[in-house]
């Protein structure tokens, strides 16, 4: 029996989650978050009945504990019940699903208990990457990816040496505006970028893959899961997302991950910690597909993208600095605040005028992210 503790339990990593325990009779959920959604994780609860459950909004406890007060269910609420549920006894890993920022706080309380972690949520890494990954290694800690190309990347690199890598290659969709010219992208609406073409996700998510912010973020993220340096990361638009991620080795050769674009199955090996057990999701048909096709993105149609990886080759406070500027012209987007090409323009320019630090505390990370948002508020309000 393997015993989890599930951070971000209702939202799409953590349903998904939910439904690979339902596969897989040896996983049980111990403990389990959620954000505002006091009535979801009450759901959950009944349905799953962890030994404890806790809800970041605190003006929620009250309703959820009442919901729940008929069972033997454990209920915390705010940062503290977070990091309470991420240092769960019993827990043996934590799959950490909270997104942005927020995820950060439970996430190194769970390392520092010496839970291995099941790692779902970019955002904390490309903040703190560095803070997150020293402190893993400081407490021997394993951190399994369960991003669908780092996924894709892990399971490439099995039984490689990292030192033969020549380059790690990230697929992405190119969302939902991949095809639009840059006279028509200038018109289209947050609606519009929700509609992903292949993938099932947040909204917030979704709008980063329109954007391709959400790979700028992920070029980070493979950074430092990885040792891999930036020039050696390369991003290509692969439309069908049947190849998750690609590793070319210096010999010439190139391994390449491919599987339907479900996130269970990417869950259920960072879970089983590279076990292939049988699912009910069927292999790509290859004959069917016909063919696979790769471009190199634009920079020009997706400036919020060069944008965040110039921030994880400058290092330090940059990219938790510009992440946060990014939630908040993500959601000015969604609420029809500010025009679709403006937002990774806007990236562009924040970052031009902004002078990083070491990320060596989590204050400083934190004070970076924050600056981040005040500086794209202060931009929108211009």
């Amino acid at each position: 029996m393997l015993e989890i503790s599930l951070l971000g339990a209702t939202g799409s990593i953590g349903r998904q989650t939910l439904e690979v325990c339902a596969w897989q009779p040896q996983l049980r959920v111990l403990a389990m978050t959620g954000g505002r959604d006091w009535q979801a994780l009450a759901k959950l609860a009944r349905e799953y009945q962890p030994e404890m459950v806790a809800i970041a909004d605190l003006q929620a406890y009250a309703p959820l504990r009442e919901a729940l007060a008929d069972l033997p269910i454990r209920v915390e609420a705010g940062e503290d019940g977070l990091k309470q549920a991420a240092c769960w006894p019993g827990a043996d890993t934590v799959l950490a699903a909270i997104s942005g920022m927020a995820g950060l706080p439970p996430l190194l309380a769970a390392i520092a208990a010496k839970k291995n972690i099941a790692l779902a949520n970019k955002e904390a890494l490309v903040a703190g990457g560095a803070l997150v990954m020293e402190r893993a290694a400081q407490a021997g800690v394993k951190i399994s990816p369960v991003d669908s190309e780092h996924s894709a990347l892990w399971q490439c690199l099995a039984g490689e040496k990292t030192e033969q890598i020549a380059k790690l290659i990230l697929t992405a969709s190119g969302g939902a505006f991949r095809d639009l010219s840059l006279e028509e992208l200038q018109s289209v609406t947050a609606a519009q970028a929700l509609q992903h073409p292949n993938w099932r996700m947040g909204e917030k998510i979704t709008i980063d893959c329109a954007t391709m912010v959400n790979k700028g973020l992920e070029v980070i993220e493979a950074h430092w899961l990885f040792g891999v340096d930036y020039e050696r990361i390369q991003v290509l638009i692969h439309r069908e997302s049947i190849v998750h991620s690609m590793v070319a080795f210096q010999d010439g050769s190139i391994k390449a991950q491919l599987a339907q674009a479900d996130m269970r199955l990417p869950i259920q090996y960072a879970l089983l910690g590279q076990d292939r057990p049988q699912t009910s999701v069927s292999p790509p048909d290859l004959a069917a597909l016909s063919a696979l096709h790769f471009e190199i993105p634009d920079f020009l149609r997706f400036p919020g993208l060069a944008a965040m990886i110039e921030a994880g080759k400058r290092g330090g406070t940059a990219p938790a600095y510009l992440n946060g500027a990014n939630e908040i012209l993500n959601l000015a987007f969604r609420r029809g605040e500010i025009r679709f090409p403006a937002l990774g323009q806007a990236l562009g320019d924040l970052l031009a005028a902004y002078r990083e630090v070491p990320a060596d505390q989590e204050a400083v990370i934190y004070r970076a992210d924050q600056q981040g948002r005040e500086d794209a508020a202060r931009l929108l309000s211009a």
